[in-house]
């Protein structure tokens, strides 16, 4: 067992924290403060490679550690969580193409989704509905067989990248007998008639963030375009009809990039830790620093402490995605820990700071919104517990 990070582990973290303390800190507060979707932030990560296929062909993909995607999260979010989820929102939808997409879809909308450093794109995965957010099996968008295509009916909600994207990736219902055994992934393509954004929400936090509804009435795709290929898919009802299947494909891909995700929480409690520990050592009271009363400095011990036992769940997470299987709920572990930790460190920071921790001024404040939808988006708190006890109950 090796605590220490690979030279290629240390100088993708430098580039990356690079990108963020040069192209992303400086503009933070403005996106958050606007709510516009940061291109200009992507057009840059993409003309460096950081936002790219290739980035996760060659250096996530190529990863015998499963650290490297880990590791740029924590330092972009470490830079602005809202900006990051620009950045790597579309890593969510390649990651359930990836997963049970045939090779020659792989290779036709891989590509797409990232569209170029001169004119990059994002991709979107809708799964959430108005009445179905963990519980999957309520999901009542629907997809019927036409012929030769796939015609798509449904409302869409909370979708990263989804008013921006031009790929989307929707999973909707094709048998509703067999609950979350009779659904499926459609790849919706650029311009699609029939598929266009709602509203776009107004968040707490996170607001750089594209996250829209997504409507689909009477949407037309190819036959093809079921993740998989429609013979797979045949297979799968098959056996779902004869069988029970314990749990869906969508929620085995959330479970797969859950340490991604506990990473970006990592990285918003870092940065509230960092930015509470100087504040403490230059903020004087009664004639010393404030680090040096006991009130504090132990805050911040505690801090620190939380922060590095997070990390530690995702990096064994993450490493137990690539190189074997969760039979504890590794990867709930690690997205329960770090985002229920990124609340509490950021909620301290801005006690540490008092009065100037609650206004704008200072990023604190941010900071503490910022870190709230980790305890909530991909499986809340009390989903992550049902998933870890039910792991316990089997082992």
């Amino acid at each position: 067992m090796d605590f220490q990070l690979s030279e290629d582990h240390i100088t993708t973290q430098k580039w990356v924290h690079e990108f963020a303390e040069k192209e992303i800190r400086p503009v933070a507060a403005q996106y958050d403060e606007t709510e516009e979707f940061p291109w200009p932030v992507i057009k840059k990560a993409a003309e460096i490679g950081l936002y790219s296929l290739e980035f996760y062909m060659e250096s996530v993909a190529q990863d015998p550690t499963g650290l490297v995607l880990p590791i740029a999260m924590e330092e972009t979010c470490w830079g602005c969580a809202g900006i990051a989820l620009g950045i790597f929102g579309t890593g969510l939808p390649l990651s359930a193409l990836a997963y049970s997409g045939t090779p020659d879809q792989i290779m036709k909308w891989a590509p797409q989704m990232f569209g170029t450093p001169n004119e990059p794109r994002v991709a979107s995965l809708c799964v959430t509905e108005p009445n179905a957010g963990s519980d999957v099996s309520a999901l009542r968008t629907s997809a019927r067989r036409d012929g030769d295509e796939w015609v798509l009916n449904g409302q869409k909600i909370f979708a990263t990248n989804g008013g921006q994207a031009k790929v989307h990736i929707v999973v909707a219902t094709v048998d509703p007998n067999l609950g979350h055994r009779g659904q499926a992934a459609f790849i919706v393509g650029p311009d699609t008639p029939g598929l266009r954004p709602g509203k776009k929400e107004k968040k707490l936090g996170i607001r750089a963030s594209d996250t829209s509804e997504i409507l689909l009435e009477e949407c037309r795709v190819p036959l093809d375009n079921v993740v998989g290929g429609p013979e797979k898919l045949e297979a799968k009802m098959e056996k779902a009809r004869s069988s029970s299947t314990k749990q869906s494909a969508a929620l085995k891909a959330f479970e797969m990039t859950r340490p991604s995700v506990a990473a970006q929480a990592v990285g918003i409690a870092r940065a509230a830790f960092e930015f509470a520990t100087q504040y403490a050592k230059e903020r004087n009271t009664f004639g010393r620093p404030i680090i040096e009363h006991e009130g504090v400095a132990f805050k911040l011990a505690d801090m620190a402490m939380e922060i590095d036992a997070a990390r530690l769940l995702t990096y064994r997470a993450a490493w137990l995605a690539r190189n074997g299987t969760f039979e504890h709920a590794e990867g709930s572990m690690s997205k329960l820990k770090a985002g229920e930790t990124a609340v509490w460190v950021t909620e301290q920071a801005v006690q540490i700071l008092g009065g100037y921790g609650y206004i704008k001024d200072f990023p604190v404040e941010k900071w503490y919104r910022d870190a709230k939808i980790y305890t909530i988006f991909e499986g809340t708190s009390e989903i992550q517990r049902i998933v870890i006890s039910r792991a316990l109950a089997r082992n």
